[in-house]
């Protein structure tokens, strides 16, 4: 996000606490002076940033996984929310690759209507890690690098359960207070390292808290190259689960630690090569497909049960937002979409937006 790139560091769990109280004085402030106002968090203030690694490792690996399964059957560069595997053809290669048993990964697919319909899409999948517990505790997934067997939730044990349910707890505390206080929280977004997991907990919280409006806001960051499948994934998880989608869309401020980080250790880039690449993402130009700040704004009109902060300093960014509202009738009396920028930053842009 537009805030500091350097994550908090702390020693215990007493500083995350008191990390929480300091943001609730910022959602009390943020109450007291504004109508639908809005308050930031930093999830690596609430929870162990080594936590947030693991759980992002698992989160990481299980959809690459997908992926993997996914090339077999030859849906290989699909966008995520294309790529539907057949159950039984997905249970065939479980088998062949010594993971599990027809027998044991049938009962993966059992309840709810998870595999019913002969398919198995991500959101399907990434369910089968929210109900961890009914897997093996030593489940194995391929490595990509050695292409050895692994057990996934080996590093993700009693003391990773504990510390979810520590932050769980503290975004409670925050949520509560936010709606209390008729706040909107933005949930930062940090490094690709920790992201996955600040997604996940921060979903976890949109389903409690978004029923009736937007309270909790993910954030995406657009200059990332799964910006556009991360976002497409959420908005269709909210329309099955039936909460309201609330995002704050920006480009992203850690583009030089994440590059060293990717050269230094060894895998892809997750960044965007070029600034062009990244303002395609964000928002496209007419002759390009729709891309992340298009998608939100047609869930806005389609089902209403959207809402978007566009963070940004770039005049064609709002320029393209307030085009594309006009096109599709959105108000901005309705108040699904709003914009930020940082105080003193492009008031050129701030003062003709607050008129």
């Amino acid at each position: 996000g537009a805030g500091s790139p350097h994550p908090y560091v702390h020693a215990d769990e007493a500083k995350c606490d008191q990390h929480m109280e300091t943001f609730l004085r910022c959602i009390d402030a943020s109450g007291g002076s504004s109508e639908n106002g809005f308050s930031a968090i930093k999830m690596t203030a609430l929870g162990r940033p080594q936590f947030l690694v693991r759980l992002s490792e698992v989160l990481v690996r299980w959809r690459r996984f997908f992926q993997q399964l996914a090339a077999e059957q030859g849906q290989a560069g699909q966008p995520a929310l294309a790529i539907s595997l057949e159950v039984e053809k997905l249970q065939e290669a479980l088998a062949k690759l010594g993971i599990a048993t027809k027998e044991e990964s049938q009962q993966w697919f059992t309840g709810e209507e998870l595999g019913t319909s002969g398919t198995v899409d991500l959101l399907d999948w990434s369910s089968l890690i929210d109900r961890r517990a009914e897997l093996p505790k030593l489940l194995l997934v391929p490595n990509m690098q050695t292409r050895q067997l692994e057990p996934l939730l080996s590093r993700f044990g009693a003391e990773e359960d504990l510390q979810m349910q520590r932050v769980l707890q503290r975004l409670d505390v925050l949520a509560k207070r936010a709606t209390e206080k008729g706040v909107r929280l933005m949930v930062d977004a940090e490094q690709s390292y920790f992201q996955p997991a600040i997604s996940r907990l921060t979903l976890e919280m949109q389903r409690r808290f978004n029923r009736d409006q937007a309270t909790i806001f993910n954030t995406y960051q657009c200059y990332l190259k799964e910006a556009y499948d991360n976002v497409t994934v959420d908005v269709e998880l909210s329309r099955r689960e039936g909460w309201h989608f609330g995002t704050k869309l920006v480009r992203g401020a850690y583009m030089e630690q994440e590059r060293e980080r990717a050269a230094r250790v060894g895998y892809e880039d997750p960044i965007n090569a070029t600034y062009e690449k990244t303002t395609e993402m964000y928002h496209s130009a007419p002759t390009l497909s729709c891309k992340c700040l298009d998608y939100i704004l047609e869930e806005i009109k389609r089902s209403g049960r959207a809402s978007v902060m566009v963070a940004s300093h770039n005049e064609d960014t709002v320029r393209a937002t307030l085009r594309r509202m006009r096109e599709l009738g959105i108000h901005p009396l309705e108040k699904k979409v709003c914009f930020g920028q940082l105080l003193g930053m492009c008031d050129q842009i701030t003062f003709p937006l607050g008129e």
